[in-house]
């Protein structure tokens, strides 16, 4: 069979794009020493009001397993990237925090992050842009 319905062409293509876009980012994010996925760790805990989440939500956030984000942390912890600290309300989760080194490595890969991404969208207009995003949007 066929994938031949315009809905089928979507998911595929934009599978390709995923590919395409995270391959661009990792290669920028080497010369930081982190991957895409340890970006986007960084990135969701520097968004948190205390730089601190549960390991359980940021799995969800990053799309990846409890499991994975438990194997993800370990190396970024010997790095001294991130930290363990007790949870004040549930002694049997402990929360992921952001470390000032985080801070620092996050800081710098962004400008990496940032200018890859005007790269890799260059050859859109900031109104293709905005629709791009906001029909992105919708399918989430």
């Amino acid at each position: 069979m066929r994938l031949n319905s315009i809905e089928s062409k979507f998911v595929l293509l934009n599978t390709q794009l995923n590919t395409k876009l995270v391959k661009r980012v990792e290669g920028e994010l080497s010369y930081h020493g982190i991957s895409y996925t340890e970006f986007m760790i960084l990135h969701h805990l520097n968004g948190s009001s205390s730089k601190t989440m549960r390991r359980m939500d940021l799995a969800e956030k990053v799309g990846i397993s409890a499991s994975g984000v438990t194997r993800l942390l370990a190396p970024m912890e010997k790095n001294s990237l991130v930290g363990k600290e007790a949870n004040p309300r549930d002694a049997r989760v402990s929360l992921v925090k952001l470390s000032k080194t985080g801070q620092r490595v996050y800081k710098e890969s962004s400008v990496a992050f940032e200018h890859c991404a005007k790269s890799l969208t260059s050859g859109l207009s900031g109104n293709q842009l905005e629709k791009l995003i906001e029909l992105s949007r919708r399918l989430l």
